[in-house]
């Protein structure tokens, strides 16, 4: 069950990289969550779009591994991407003169509560993301003979 964002106050949040050598908290609330379908984050999660989560308010502090955060950013955009330079997971960016954060979604351990406000750049879409609640669902890898 989801609740409304304003009953999450002080809530705290943990998440990692793939391989664990990077951790992080979260403290605050998030302001908003969307789905962004531009060409940038469909490079930058090989995927169909971004699942982001944004605070203005809300603190980032690196628990382990802070010294292995690289952050690129597209030039002349404000398009940045941090991520473990182990892995090359997808790890929260800290704006800091704003003070903005922007999370990856999938990056968090803990559990959220919220669904997405808004798919973003839609008319980016991948030409291949398109009726997918159509297609098979399966549990866990399928074998073989099941995929046909």
């Amino acid at each position: 069950m989801y609740q409304r964002k304003e009953a999450l106050v002080d809530k705290k949040y943990s998440g990692s990289c793939l391989c664990g050598s990077v951790k992080f908290e979260i403290e605050g609330d998030f302001d908003s969550f969307y789905l962004c379908h531009c060409k940038h984050c469909q490079k930058d999660t090989g995927s169909a779009h971004a699942a982001n989560l944004f605070s203005e308010s809300a603190r980032l502090t690196w628990c382990k591994g802070k010294d292995l955060v690289k952050t690129y950013t597209i030039p002349d955009t404000r398009h940045s991407k941090s991520f473990c330079l182990n892995c090359g997971s997808a790890l929260p960016n800290h704006f800091e003169k704003s003070g903005f954060i922007v999370v990856p979604a999938g990056s968090l351990d803990s559990i959220i509560n919220i669904r997405p406000d808004a798919h973003l750049y839609v008319s980016s879409k991948a030409n291949w993301e398109h009726d997918l609640d159509k297609i098979p669902s399966f549990e866990k890898l399928p074998n073989k003979s099941s995929n046909k």
